[in-house]
């Protein structure tokens, strides 16, 4: 099969990295998979990939929120606007944008319909983002779903069902053994003798960093070598004044924020050096409220870095109690007691070796394979075919009931 897979950005985001590494699954199984990306820098994806990819021509947009959402989707219509560029047996979407530029594909007939992974659901306060969240959701031919929380989620507010699917983690590129880049990846962020703690995600409130830094100011009061490291960037549709918050916490907690500071924000990390950055690293403190599966958890594992996870799925889906370390997301001084814990070295054995376990046990390969009935009954039955729709009915902005 042909399969076209779309993907919000060519920024190193969980959502991004699921769209490749799959991709990767799907063209080793003997596939042609291709995955695309809008691309305002011209830079192009954020790592070397073993499969094809395309860059979408997208316009640099400045601002966040509805504005670069309605850019995105209008970016994917321009590029699949003729016959040729829609030479795919299947079109598979990873996020809302390119959800939403599908279903207008469909209802202007220039492809058959479209499967789409739903990772998480999210609230907005835009109605203009909530329509399209809805609207990625109910065109879909079929849809998939990371977990089986996800899944019951779908059914519970669109009465749809949803396959679900898991996800992976590379053991090749994401491992547990020094790499060359390691010492020089230590000395550019200024990483002293630790004990270091990692956050993936930005300053992102659904990744619960202001709890992260409130209980991480508790320990450091303990244990003043210790360093926060949090990488990345959140998405631009976060909650205004979060980051705000964040650094308010910084401020009156005084930790000083910087390369060899006891705060330090890396901003996008390179793909090469995040199994470095795993490695070096004590524990990796994930307390998300919300979260699709938690790649980055998968790859903390996969480096021999024990992990702390919010006592809620879906990480109970997956992770035993003993592979993990856990912890209320609410509970500030519960979770510095947990960053205490896990610096207890037989704990971080035991930790360290049932990561390691969990990581194997997640092979892309299989998780692309689940994928394949989904896409063979999308070809066979794509569904009811809508009325074509033209001018501005095509970009359906109406809310959808949730019995559409």
């Amino acid at each position: 099969m042909r399969i076209a897979i779309l993907t919000p950005s060519t920024d190193a985001r969980g959502t991004g990295s699921h769209a490749l590494a799959l991709g990767e699954a799907l063209c080793a199984l003997g596939h042609e998979a291709v995955v695309h990306a809008p691309d305002p820098t011209g830079r192009g994806f954020f790592r070397d990939a073993a499969c094809p990819v395309v860059s979408v021509a997208a316009k640099p947009v400045h601002g966040a929120g509805a504005a670069l959402i309605g850019a995105r989707i209008s970016d994917y219509l321009a590029h699949f606007s003729t016959p040729a560029a829609c030479d795919f047996d299947v079109f598979h979407a990873q996020c809302g944008i390119s959800g939403n530029a599908l279903a207008t594909l469909t209802r202007r007939r220039l492809i058959a319909g479209f499967v789409r992974t739903v990772h998480r659901t999210e609230v907005f306060a835009d109605p203009q983002l909530a329509r399209w969240q809805d609207r990625a959701i109910v065109d879909a031919g079929r849809l998939l779903c990371l977990s089986q929380t996800w899944a019951a989620t779908l059914a519970a507010e669109y009465g749809a069902q949803a396959e679900v699917i898991g996800s992976g983690v590379d053991g090749a590129v994401f491992g547990p053994d020094p790499g060359p880049g390691d010492a020089a990846l230590r000395g550019r962020l200024g990483l002293g003798p630790g004990p270091v703690f990692l956050s993936v995600g930005g300053f992102a409130a659904r990744k619960n960093v202001l709890a992260i830094i409130e209980a991480f100011a508790a320990l450091h009061r303990r244990v003043p070598a210790a360093q926060l490291v949090v990488a990345g960037e959140a998405w631009p549709v976060e909650p205004s004044g979060y980051e705000a918050l964040c650094c308010a916490a910084l401020e009156r907690a005084g930790l000083s924020v910087g390369p060899g500071k006891s705060v330090i924000r890396t901003g996008p990390v390179a793909q090469a050096d995040m199994p470095a950055l795993y490695r070096l690293s004590d524990t990796f403190v994930s307390p998300s409220l919300s979260e699709g599966y938690g790649h980055g958890v998968l790859e903390a594992m996969a480096c021999g870095t024990p992990v702390i996870v919010s006592s809620r799925p879906p990480f109970t889906e997956y992770l035993a109690q003993s592979e993990a370390l856990w912890t209320g997301p609410e509970d500030v001084d519960a979770l510095a007691a947990t960053m205490r814990e896990s610096l207890q070295p037989a704990r971080r054995a035991r930790l360290r070796n049932a990561g390691l376990e969990v990581a194997r046990a997640h092979i892309w390969a299989a998780c692309a394979a689940r994928h394949l009935p989904s896409y063979a009954a999308l070809r066979q039955d794509p569904g009811p075919v809508a009325p074509p729709a033209t001018g501005a009915a095509a970009w359906n902005i109406t809310r959808m009931s949730t019995d559409a």
